[in-house]
C-alpha cells in the first residue's frame, strides 16, 4: 500500500502520512511481530510461567499475566479493554487468579528470562551478531519515538526500563511497536461503530482466518451469531457470513487507519534507516519463522490484509 494520501482526520485527531510509505509501515509490523510472539509460543515461557504455578496444559494462563503485567494488577475490565478482541468472561477467568499466583513484577522478570532463553536458543551464534546490535538500536529508536497518548499497552511497555542485552532490547523495542500499533488499531475499529466481537466477526467475513481460529478469543456462539446479525443489518456481511463490498471496504479503511496510526516511528527514522531496519530483521525473522513455534494461521491476519 502506498503512502500517497497526504492525511486523515477523525482517528486522533489528524495524522500526516505524506512523507511515510504504508507499504513499508505494514511490512515492518509483519518483521516485527513475530518476534515479539515468541514469548506466547516458546517451551522456555511455559517453563518460567509453570515455575511461577501458572498452568501451561493451554498457553491463555500465561499469555494473559505476560501481556497484562505492564499494566500493573489490572483487573479484567482494564485488561478487557487493552486486548479488545477478547470476551470478558475468558479474561476474567485468567486475570482473576493472575496475580494471587504471581506479582506483576515476578511476571516482567519471567517474560524477560524466557525471551532470553527463547532467543538463544532459536538465533545461536547470531545472538552476539553485528547485525543483531544494530537492529536492536535501529528498532529501539522507533521505539522511542512512538507516541503513547491514548495507547495504554504501549504507553505501560515503554515505561518499563531497557535491557541490556542486545536481543532483549530487540524483543522490548518490538513489543512497544506491536503494542502502538495494536493500540491504533482499536482506535480504527471503535471509529468505524465496531464492538470486540463485531471485529473479529468483520475480520473473519474477508477470510483473514478461520473462524475457528477466532472462537479461540472466548465468544459464545450466540454472541458471534448476534454480532454477524448487527453486521449484516449494517450491510456489511451476507447471508452466509462472507463480506459484502461494503464491508471489505470498511475492512479495507480500518487497516489504511491503522497504518496511519503506526507510521511515527518509521516517520522519525527516516526511509533510508527504515529500510536498513527492515533488512536487518530479515534472517531473524526468517529464523523465528523456522523454528516452528508459531502458528501458521493467526487472528491478526498478517499475509491476509
Amino acid at each position: 500500500m502506498s503512502g500517497n494520501v497526504s492525511e486523515t482526520s477523525g482517528v486522533s485527531g489528524t495524522v500526516e502520512a505524506a512523507d511515510v510509505d504504508l507499504g513499508k509501515v505494514r511490512q515492518l509490523w509483519h518483521l516485527l511481530e513475530p518476534l515479539h510472539a515468541v514469548l506466547y509460543y516458546a517451551p522456555e515461557a511455559f517453563e518460567e510461567a509453570a515455575a511461577l504455578g501458572y498452568g501451561t496444559g493451554e498457553r491463555w494462563p500465561s499469555y494473559f499475566p505476560y501481556r497484562a503485567a505492564p499494566l500493573g494488577a489490572a483487573g479484567g475490565r482494564r485488561v478487557a479493554s487493552a486486548f479488545h478482541s477478547f470476551s470478558p468472561r475468558m479474561v476474567d477467568e485468567h486475570i482473576g487468579t493472575a496475580w494471587r499466583t504471581a506479582s506483576p513484577g515476578q511476571v516482567l522478570a519471567a517474560r524477560e528470562r524466557a525471551v532470553d532463553r527463547a532467543y538463544r536458543a532459536i538465533l545461536g551464534d547470531r545472538i552476539d551478531s553485528p547485525e543483531l546490535a544494530e537492529a536492536a538500536a535501529l528498532a529501539r529508536r522507533a521505539a522511542e519515538a512512538a507516541d503513547t497518548a491514548g495507547r495504554q499497552l504501549a504507553a505501560a511497555n515503554a515505561e518499563l526500563p531497557w535491557p541490556e542485552a542486545p536481543h532483549l532490547r530487540l524483543w522490548h523495542a518490538a513489543t512497544i511497536l506491536r503494542e502502538h500499533r495494536g493500540d491504533g488499531h482499536i482506535a480504527a475499529l471503535l471509529i468505524e461503530g465496531l464492538d470486540p466481537v463485531e471485529s473479529l466477526v468483520s475480520f473473519a467475513a474477508i477470510g483473514a482466518a478461520s473462524v475457528e481460529r477466532f472462537e479461540s478469543r472466548g465468544w459464545s456462539p450466540g454472541e458471534w451469531a448476534a454480532a454477524g446479525d448487527r453486521l449484516a443489518a449494517r450491510g456489511l456481511i451476507a447471508a452466509d457470513g462472507a463480506a459484502t463490498e461494503a464491508g471489505r471496504e470498511l475492512r479495507r479503511r480500518i487497516e489504511e487507519h491503522t497504518d496511519r496510526l503506526a507510521a511515527a516511528p518509521w516517520r522519525a527514522l527516516g526511509p533510508d534507516v527504515t529500510g536498513r531496519l527492515a533488512d536487518l530483521l530479515g534472517e531473524f525473522w526468517v529464523a523465528v519463522l523456522g523454528s516452528g513455534l508459531l502458528p501458521s494461521e493467526t487472528t491478526l491476519g498478517i499475509g491476509k490484509v
